[in-house]
């Protein structure tokens, strides 16, 4: 599912740490034997990071066999690899900022591939790299590319109604179930980043209250997503009675609603014009860049900063009864004047607000950490 990207440049490769020409040309990197190998691909792991001249990281990435480049999640342009003399290696050396989690992948021959050298995955196809200053991210498990993530046992079919068209609604109780979460773009929180697991494991540590997680898979994120009311009038009429038939207990009186980029729009969104249905949010780097007519520009950041969301706080809602907390990775640099202004607007208005910054770009993977820490404090006394 492709997000709206932060806009960062390309970072430029570094002059290079190998010893050219050595039999142990990639142990400044901690890895033995003459590249590509037997002993070489015995030992190799990707990636790995040894400290920059600049407080930042070096960090080598390798592919095995053919011509690569690697494709970053909105961090930075793709970056080709190099071939290693006549033998089967090809290498990057990526020059990284400090506090960096990043989802990659691999593209040769223009198919998508999860580095075979990485166990920590995200889907089948992409890998997650992580500078070594990086937060530590507990309850989340290193899943690999070819893993199979649990899902949960109860189903839904929503068909019809005021979306229209078919999709499938997961249902999983968090130690028995209480609150409902509501995760949008919840195909991505099931098939992704195991946010099942993830909930459980912090439920079982005394870190989140007993919750009911509903995954809501997106048709059409820039047609369901942006400031509209049928999803939200959607959710409010036809969900809970869905729900109900699972046989999960389901608290709708306190429901939080999770929501990411698109999905984190609109989450603010309902909680500005759907207050009696939305009083908790986790929102992470939201799109407040959005106004109407934003998606057709070549730029998405260029509008009035605050976008839509901003006019509307100007206007001074009541919002005393909203619970938010508002997360942004720390390296989407275009994204953070329209996120801030939101954030004190929302606070002006009365919401009891929490600012946090993850150690990311536009990415998931950077996120998964404060879905879960944001939701509990959603849902503190």
């Amino acid at each position: 599912m492709p997000l709206s990207g932060s806009g960062v440049p390309a970072r430029n490769e570094p002059t290079s740490l190998l010893a050219a020409g050595s039999e142990d040309a990639f142990g400044v990197f901690g890895l033995p034997g003459s590249p590509g190998s037997d002993t070489f691909w015995a030992g190799a792991r990707s990636p790995s990071s040894v400290p920059g001249d600049d407080g930042g990281w070096v960090t080598l990435f390798l592919w095995r066999g053919s011509p690569a480049t690697i494709d970053f999640e909105s961090w930075s342009k793709p970056v080709p690899l190099r071939r290693w003399g006549e033998t089967d290696c090809w290498y990057a050396e990526v020059r990284m900022p400090p506090r960096l989690r990043v989802t990659y992948r691999f593209l040769a021959d223009d198919v998508a591939y999860a580095d075979p050298l990485n166990p920590v995955g995200a889907g089948g196809d992409r890998s997650v790299a992580a500078t070594p200053d990086a937060p530590h991210h507990p309850h989340w498990p290193a899943v690999g590319a070819n893993d199979v993530l649990p899902v949960p046992k109860a189903r839904i079919r929503w068909a019809g109604g005021r979306l229209g068209g078919r999709r499938t609604v997961r249902v999983h109780p968090v130690g028995g179930g209480g609150p409902v979460v509501l995760l949008l773009d919840g195909d991505d929180w099931l098939y992704l980043h195991p946010a099942m697991t993830a909930f459980d494991s912090a439920f079982a540590a005394g870190e989140m209250p007993a919750v009911t997680l509903v995954f809501l898979p997106a048709k059409d994120r820039a047609a369901e997503f942006p400031c509209r009311p049928e999803l939200w009038e959607a959710v409010r009429d036809e969900l809970p009675p869905l729900v109900a038939e699972s046989g999960v207990p389901a608290d709708w009186d306190r429901l939080v609603v999770a929501g990411q980029s698109l999905g984190g729009l609109s989450a603010m969104y309902a909680a500005l014009e759907f207050p009696g249905l939305v009083s908790r949010v986790a929102c992470q780097s939201p799109s407040f860049w959005w106004a109407p007519g934003a998606l057709d520009r070549t730029d998405l950041m260029e509008g009035p900063v605050g976008g839509a969301i901003a006019a509307r706080l100007r206007e001074r809602p009541d919002l005393s009864g909203l619970r938010i907390a508002f997360d942004v990775g720390e390296h989407e640099t275009r994204m953070l004047p329209h996120c801030e202004l939101a954030e004190t607007l929302t606070e002006q208005a009365g919401a009891a607000v929490r600012v946090s910054r993850s150690a990311s770009g536009h990415d998931r993977a950077g996120w998964r950490h404060a879905l879960v820490r944001d939701v509990a404090w959603a849902l503190a006394p």
